[in-house]
């Protein structure tokens, strides 16, 4: 049996196979709701055989939003049509679970498609956006709002509120986004956190912030349940968050009783240098593991099944993340189980072409 297809059991969950669809913003929602579109493209990866499935950057607060086109869930209403989904992920023999995101000072921000510009917090679709100290994303733009204890106190809860509803919706996995230049993260990197209270400066007061998110969240997450965090593992800029310190934090969060990191890169600063190409991210998540022991996910630019099966068979990480690769192929997981060797068991409804595949 190929690595890539062994399952993985993490707490009372166990994965079919190590190939994660990645969150992926769709920008295709009106006030946070999911809707046809969520439904058939999560869905559609689940009839493609992944073993995992994660929603896209989900709000815990409409401010939270990376744009007004954002999935949410800060309110009960949401959890209607993302229950549909989430038992069409589970009938399919797929996990279903939730990437719960705030975008502090990238939020407010127009779709990719329609410009992907600040929107003033004056204009109609527009908001004040909210960071560790008021620093704009791009200089000569509205600077974000520097949050104050309330407002601190407030995030923390919304994160608690979605988890709950998350519990409600039957979501299996949790994965709190640090990564990418979005609230959490702005609070690690001295980049962008300038504070002079206990929520900046040192590696520790840096974390804090992270910390009590996840502690917030475990109050009401089920312990069997398995919690994910994802990083930038490095800001790809001078005096930035750094790998030591992702090792760092990792080992600390492993502590706390977080289950797998989820390695990425990038995405603080506008002026950040990456050095991207195939499995440019995949040493990240070795190095991560090797030094903590914790659980952790490779991903970015990975397109191959043969690529993704050294990655697991050789212990660089536990897990594959796509996201592109999955655009272009929903059912890659059983295209990639034939190219492997591996007879996967294909949806009754599409075995009848199983063996004309080329």
């Amino acid at each position: 049996m190929a690595a890539l297809f062994k399952p993985l059991k993490i707490k009372s969950i166990e994965l079919k196979n190590r190939i994660v669809i990645s969150p992926m913003c769709e920008y295709s929602s009106v006030d946070g709701f999911a809707n046809d579109w969520h439904f058939v493209h999560l869905g559609s990866r689940a009839v493609g055989g992944a073993g995992l499935i994660i929603t896209e950057a989900t709000a815990v607060s409409p401010e939270g939003r990376i744009t007004p086109d954002d999935l949410g869930i800060w309110k009960d209403e949401h959890l209607t049509e993302l229950k549909k989904i989430v038992g069409f992920i589970h009938q399919n023999g797929s996990v279903a679970g939730v990437q719960l995101a705030h975008a502090g000072r990238k939020a407010s921000h127009q779709a990719p498609w329609k410009g992907g510009m600040l929107i003033p917090s004056n204009e109609p679709e527009g908001w004040q956006t909210v960071a560790p100290s008021a620093i704009p994303y791009k200089e000569g733009t509205e600077a974000p709002m520097a949050l104050d204890e309330a407002g601190i106190a407030k995030v923390i809860a919304d994160f608690k509120e979605a988890t709950r509803r998350s519990v409600e919706v039957g979501f299996k996995v949790i994965e709190l986004h640090a990564a990418h230049g979005y609230l959490l993260h702005q609070f690690l990197s001295p980049l962008t956190n300038q504070r002079t209270d206990q929520y900046g400066g040192s590696f520790e007061n840096r974390i804090r912030f992270l910390l009590e998110v996840t502690a917030a969240v475990q109050e009401v997450w089920p312990k069997d349940l398995p919690l994910f965090v994802r990083i930038s593992a490095t800001d790809w800029a001078e005096g930035g968050w750094s790998l030591e310190e992702s090792v760092k934090l990792s080992e600390i969060l492993k502590n706390q009783g977080v289950d797998l990191m989820d390695c990425s890169s990038g995405g603080l600063v506008s002026w950040q240098k990456i050095a991207a190409g195939p499995n440019y991210q995949v040493p990240f998540a070795k190095q991560i593991k090797k030094e903590t022991g914790i659980l952790t996910g490779a991903v970015g630019l990975l397109t191959e099944a043969k690529q993704m099966e050294e990655i697991i068979n050789s212990g660089q990480a536990d897990l594959v993340l796509i996201a592109r690769e999955s655009l272009r192929d929903p059912y890659f997981p059983l295209h990639a189980a034939q190219e492997l060797g591996v007879d996967l068991q294909w949806p009754v409804q599409y075995e009848r072409a199983k063996h004309q595949h080329k």
